[in-house]
């Protein structure tokens, strides 16, 4: 039976790959590693010459060197990748488009231009991708130079980095940088499900890998086509050194490699009317694309049931059993990541159809983003010379985080969009486990990894659970303790009793208290004589806090932050004092927030506990805090003041949520606090477009208490705190927690009940009886603020 004309079908697959010292080197770049697997697509399609002129659309996996913030391109790169491809092959497509980031982008890409093929906006396609890691390292390691730089006109329709979902700040924080990392995690997680030791664990890693490097020892393309026995990739040797927990070198992505890889895909009726012989003809029977939850959040950090999700859509879809399926080809980056989808699919591991079809990514190699089109590209070789067999393709992404499936086979069939949202809702509404942030206290170590630099232990990362409530988090080993690194590399880790504290730059463990104490003392709230970037005096019971750092306009860097939140800490727990004052050094600046120099020079940028400035995020804040803003206060300059219970300003001074104007997002409060301080589209105006707002018009919407004539901020706070130190300090604290009520979302009535324990609480005060005696004797009162 025909396939329908709307039907998308694979009809060209075409790869390409050099090494440094081989005799045909040519230090290719990606774009030309790409056009030059996008010719032998063409020549297995029928030609470049036929198909040149009817291709509508090139698309291409999004290259390494923009996957990232931050990402390098040592030797320049194209400003429109599958243009840049299109130009050397003389293509001259009406759309050219790059994928998002992730290792399912292949398998994802495919699935989207075949739903484009179907509903009839594309003609003919060509998808490429390709890396040219090895080529840039090999260049650089004789200190030679090459230039990759190409600026193309034309429209790039670009669908975005994908980072959201392929990790978590918390990630970040914690420093599950790596791939080897992450997976480590959900690896020794599996591990732990199934009670084996490491040594047991690693003869059924090296079992299963071993089985991809005979597959790879048969593939022209494999970077590494070496053929090994299970004991050579998990024994640990000066040639094989350990990456991170349970990872040798040889059971990890081989990402240093330069290798490309096209697809061509058309219409059966643009097929038909081409010319092109229908014994090449690939059908896509089923495909799925869905996302894994955040990693804390999975129920089992062994498993990943979208994964499993996706692969069973795409089965359900094409009409088969996983037994029918000839060729399997699952995303390896590393053993998880395939022990997952036998697991999910009740696969025995020495299933002798095998895993991969190229070798996987430790053998055949990893290109970026793009490993997964090469294994698209040897099943469609296998299926054609076995008509009407099946291919499965799972392509991984993240730590396990996003999944793409594609089902294929020659055996012509109509075409079925699969319900992606459906699956994906289901996946959602699945439990989710709990996750605490900043843990502190006992817990226990539900998986691990320990990471190593140059060959050498660096630091662990585990998941551990509290004791207290049985929620994860993430801690990190502190900084040098070798001890802990060597008990955890000796003794079985996962089920120990551990203690966890949290930090402003992340959370850490112990195997002791005491041990966490010595790293991380508990400190009394107390104000020190001196600091770094700070001035702090004190005046009876006022508090005056000047941040000293003028020459950056008063930017905050996490240092700064970390002296704010010590003495704000200090201020809520002194008795004596009742009133703060919070001012920027000099006359130009507040606060111009986030200090991105800082960030830029390789530093990290993150914020304490208490929030930006020790303030933005504080719980417990029974007294108040003043802001005197004299100059700019933007970013999150403006989101402290925003924190400030008053706020008074000169003439000169300014304020903005700057954020969008710089590509972040102003998560401090400033976007929450300042739709409730002011009129809401006058809040969204100034949250969308940053645009920066005088102290006159922030008086008028409610942002300012009081304008002063310039230079003369501070004074009129301190003129405004002499006003509230005349009143009593329990009143005070008591009407604050009244006023935090009043803003809960509740009736009138249901707030006014909550405030009958605070009235109480003032009756009964010493302050209540003074303030009555005061008042009858015609004298001042002294408050004793209780």
């Amino acid at each position: 039976m025909g396939a329908g004309d709307n039907t998308p079908i694979l009809v060209g697959a075409g790869e390409f790959a050099e090494s440094p010292g081989a005799i045909e080197y040519r230090g290719l770049s990606p774009v030309e590693l790409a056009a030059e697997a996008a010719r032998a697509a063409f020549r297995d399609a029928l030609s470049l010459e036929a198909l040149a002129s009817h291709v509508d659309l090139v698309g291409a996996v999004r290259p390494l060197d923009i996957s990232r913030p931050g990402a390098v391109a040592p030797f320049g790169r194209s400003n429109n990748f599958p243009s840049s491809v299109a130009r050397r092959l003389g293509v001259r497509p009406a759309r050219a488009v790059v994928s998002m980031s992730g290792g399912q982008a292949p398998q994802r890409l495919v699935n989207d231009i075949a739903i484009s093929i179907a509903a009839g906006q594309v003609r003919v396609a060509l998808l490429v991708g390709a890396e040219a890691t090895s080529t840039i390292n090999h260049l650089t390691g004789q200190g030679a130079r090459s230039d990759w730089s190409e600026t193309v006109e034309g429209a790039l329709e670009d669908r975005g980095s994908g980072l959201a979902g392929l990790g978590t700040l918390e990630q970040e924080r914690h420093r599950v940088f790596s791939a080897p990392a992450g997976y480590g995690l959900c690896e020794n997680a599996r591990r732990a499900r199934l009670k084996l030791s490491r040594e047991q664990y690693a003869k059924q890693m090296g079992e299963l890998f071993a089985t991809f490097t005979r597959v790879a020892a048969m593939n022209p393309y494999a970077a590494w086509p070496k053929r090994c026995m299970a004991g050579e990739l998990v024994t640990v040797t000066a040639g094989n050194r350990m990456i991170a927990e349970p990872y040798p070198q040889l059971l990890a992505n081989r990402d240093q490699v330069n290798q490309g890889a096209a697809l061509i895909m058309t219409s059966a009726g643009a097929a038909r009317a081409l010319g092109i012989d229908e014994s090449k003809w690939v059908y896509l029977h089923g495909y799925a694309d869905v996302q894994e939850r955040k990693l804390l959040e999975r129920p089992d950090l062994g498993s990943s049931p979208a994964a499993i999700a996706a692969c069973r859509a795409a089965l359900d879809s094409a009409g088969i059993g996983v037994e029918q399926l000839g060729y399997l080809d699952l995303y390896s980056c590393c053993p998880i990541a395939v022990f997952n989808v036998l697991d999910g699919l009740n696969l025995n591991a020495d299933d002798p159809r095998g895993f991969t079809v190229t070798g996987g990514g430790a053998y055949f190699g990893t290109p970026g983003n793009n490993y997964s089109m090469h294994a698209i590209a040897a099943c469609m070789r296998r299926l054609r010379a076995q008509p009407g067999s099946y291919a499965l393709v799972g392509a991984n992404g993240g730590v396990l985080s996003k999944y793409s499936v594609g089902i294929y086979s020659t055996q012509p069939t109509a075409w079925r969009r699969c319900n992606n949202e459906e699956i994906q809702v289901r996946l959602d509404c699945a439990p989710a486990g709990s996750v605490d942030q900043y843990p502190d206290g006992a817990a226990h170590i539900e998986t691990y990894t320990v990471v190593y630099e140059k060959g050498a232990p660096a630091y662990a990362v585990i998941v551990g659970r509290l004791e207290a409530n049985n929620r994860r988090f993430l801690a990190l080993s502190a900084d040098g303790d070798a001890d802990l690194l060597a008990r955890m590399l000796r003794e079985e880790p996962i089920g120990q009793r551990i203690f966890a504290r949290s930090t402003g730059y992340g959370n850490c463990f112990t195997f002791s208290r005491a041990r966490m104490n010595t790293i991380h003392p508990l400190r009394e709230p107390a104000l020190r004589s001196s600091y770094r970037h700070l001035q702090v005096d004190r005046h009876d019971r006022l508090l005056e806090i000047t941040i000293n750092r003028p020459e950056v306009h008063n930017c905050l860097h996490p240092p700064a932050s970390e002296e704010l939140s010590e003495v704000f800490d200090a201020y809520f727990a002194d008795p004596g004092l009742c009133v703060a004052i919070i001012v920027g050094a000099g006359t130009r600046a507040f606060c111009a927030g986030y200090d991105l120099k800082y960030q830029a020079s390789g530093k990290p940028l993150y914020t304490p506990r208490n929030g930006f400035g020790g303030l933005t995020s504080r719980k417990v804040r029974d007294k108040p805090v003043i802001a005197a803003v004299n100059g700019y206060a933007f970013g999150g300059g403006f989101e402290l003041c925003l924190a400030c219970d008053l706020v008074i300003a000169d003439d000169k001074a300014q304020f903005a949520l700057t954020e969008v104007r710089v590509g972040l997002l102003a998560t401090e409060g400033g976007i929450v606090r300042l739709c409730r301080q002011i009129p809401k589209k006058q809040a969204v105006e100034m949250i969308l477009t940053g645009r920066r707002v005088g102290a006159e018009e922030a008086r008028q919407l409610g942002l300012v208490n009081c304008v002063t004539p310039s230079g003369l901020a501070l004074d009129g706070a301190r003129k405004l705190a002499s006003e509230i130190l005349d009143g009593a300090p329990i009143s005070v604290q008591c009407a604050l927690e009244a006023i935090d009520v009043a803003d809960q979302p509740m009736s009138v009535m249901e707030a006014m009940a909550q405030q009958t324990d605070l009235l109480f609480k003032v009756m009964t005060s010493d302050d209540m009886i003074e303030g009555a005696q005061a008042f009858s004797q015609k004298r001042k009162p002294k408050w004793r603020g209780r």
